[in-house]
Order: structure tokens, then C-alpha cells, then sequence
């Protein structure tokens, strides 16, 4: 899951927007660290704090980490796994609660100030003459004549840009922090999920085993060694089927999922150029040109 951030990252410095960096990238990691990167902290902490003649004593991770989110320390079926785990974990979901206005409200809102910024450059006169409701001279300076050409030719490359609309940016800024709130808790579990499969995998050759192969090996009638090769052959083909076909192919797709939704859908926005198919007349008749 840190690949797809530093994916983000990468091309946030690529294409020049440092405003994704400190008020996108930066708010996002520290969200998920705060508490998923935690609750990966405490799997490890669990393993090495407990062995197999303690482990019925173990806390269950999720119970700790539900209440780590609601703020419930008065469980006494739960005991803590290391001491002072109150106030660490109270400090964690505070920075991660912190973070969501940060995404939702801060960047919203220096967008908006980049933009009354360069609309009111356009109210300055030459001369350092500032006219309108302009940057002070505290913010912006005393502005020259060549500082404010060089912003004039700016505002003709900018000008057929699509106009600024305050309301459409806070939507779209509320979905995408809303989407990724709510897609740390579908990631996370995704991938957990994918972890499960190993385990129901382990599982259902165990019931083969049991169920099937068990049966012939312990028979012993004179004809057991036919009844174990009829029997073989059936453990083998439900081997093959079940194990490898179908379980192999849903690991392949849950896994193919994994990559295409949860892992792309932190950096990739798929806006490219609009695809043209090939064609001999197209060209011959200009159309590519434009």
C-alpha cells in the first residue's frame, strides 16, 4: 500500500503540484499510518509478546483497535498489550481526525485563494499603483512594470482555462476525501481478505484429506489397493478442480482487483488523450492533424 502513495508522490513532483503534495499526500499517509500502519505495528508486537503457550491469554487485535476508535478502555475482557496504549492510541485517532479537515476544507480553500490571487493581479495598474480589492503590499509588493507584463502575458496563456467555480472544487474535494477515508477501510480489509483465501485454501485440503484420501488409507480389505486408486484418482481430480482451478483462479482475480481498483485508485486518474483508432482515410483526409 506505500507503493501506490509514493506512486502519487512521484507524480505530484513530475507535473509541479506541491499544493497535492503538502495538503494531499502528506494528510493521506499520516491518516493511514495513524491507524492502519499501527494496527500492522501491533500484529508484530503480538507475535513477539506472545508464544504458543501464552496465546490464549492474547487480546484480540480487532476488539482493541474498535475501541481504539470509539474510545472504549473499560473493556475488562480485552486487557491492554503494553502499558500507556491509552494515551498513544488516543493521540493517534486525534492526528487521524485531524487530517480529514485538512484534505476536505484546507486545500479546498487555498485553491480558492490561488485563484482570487491571480484575478486580482489583473487589477494592478503599472507604476506599482495598486487599484481594486488587490493583495496589500504586505502580501504582494510593490509591483513593477515588468513584473506585471510578464503576469499580463500569464493571464493570456491562462485565459482559456475553465473558469474557477468554488462550489465544484468542495465537491469534488468532499468525494475524494470521503472516498478515501472510507477506501483505507476497504483496502485494508481487501488485503486481509486476499490473506484469508490462504487460510480457506489450507482449510479445504484438510477436508480433502480427511474426507477423501483418508478413506482409502485406511481400509483393509483385501481390495484396498484398488479401492485407493479409485479413490486416489477422485482426490486428485477434486485436487486439480477445486484447489487449483477455482480457488487459484479466485486468488487471480481477487488479486487482479487488488491492483486495478485499490492500488491505481491513489495516483491513477486516466486522463489522457482521447483514443482514435487507426485509420488510412483519417489521415488522408487531415483528420489526425488537429
Amino acid at each position: 500500500m506505500l507503493t501506490m502513495f509514493f506512486s502519487n508522490l512521484l507524480l505530484c513532483r513530475y507535473f509541479k503540484k506541491p499544493l497535492n503534495i503538502f495538503l494531499g499526500f502528506i494528510p493521506e499517509i499520516v491518516f493511514m499510518f495513524s491507524l492502519f500502519g499501527y494496527l500492522i505495528l501491533l500484529v508484530f508486537y503480538k507475535w513477539t509478546a506472545y508464544d504458543a503457550f501464552t496465546s490464549k491469554d492474547a487480546p484480540s487485535l480487532l476488539i482493541h483497535f474498535i475501541n481504539m476508535c470509539l474510545f472504549n478502555y473499560n473493556d475488562p475482557t480485552n486487557k491492554p498489550l503494553y502499558a500507556g496504549q491509552m494515551g498513544i492510541q488516543v493521540l493517534l485517532v486525534l492526528i487521524a481526525l485531524a487530517c480529514v479537515p485538512c484534505m476536505l476544507i484546507v486545500k479546498t480553500m487555498v485553491l480558492r485563494r490561488q485563484h482570487l490571487w491571480k484575478r486580482h493581479l489583473g487589477t494592478q495598474k503599472f507604476g506599482g499603483v495598486r487599484v481594486g480589492n488587490g493583495p496589500t503590499e504586505d502580501e504582494a509588493g510593490i509591483m513593477d512594470h515588468d513584473q506585471l507584463s510578464q503576469h499580463s502575458d500569464e493571464g493570456d496563456e491562462h485565459s482559456e482555462e475553465e473558469p474557477f467555480n468554488f462550489g465544484d472544487v468542495a465537491v469534488h474535494q468532499a468525494i475524494h476525501t470521503i472516498e478515501y477515508c472510507l477506501g483505507c477501510i476497504s483496502n485494508t480489509a481487501s488485503y486481509l481478505r486476499l490473506w484469508a483465501l490462504s487460510l480457506a485454501h489450507a482449510q479445504l485440503s484438510e477436508v480433502l484429506w480427511s474426507m477423501v484420501m483418508h478413506l482409502g488409507l485406511s481400509s483393509r480389505s483385501g481390495g484396498g489397493f484398488f479401492g485407493l486408486s479409485i479413490i486416489f484418482s477422485a482426490f486428485a481430480t477434486l485436487t486439480v478442480c477445486i484447489l487449483l482451478i477455482m480457488e487459484g483462479l479466485s486468488a487471480f482475480l481477487h488479486a487482479l482487483r487488488l491492483h486495478w481498483v485499490e492500488f491505481q485508485n491513489k495516483f491513477y486518474t486516466g486522463q489522457g488523450f482521447k483514443f482514435v483508432p487507426f485509420s488510412f482515410e483519417s489521415i488522408l483526409e487531415g483528420r489526425f492533424d488537429d
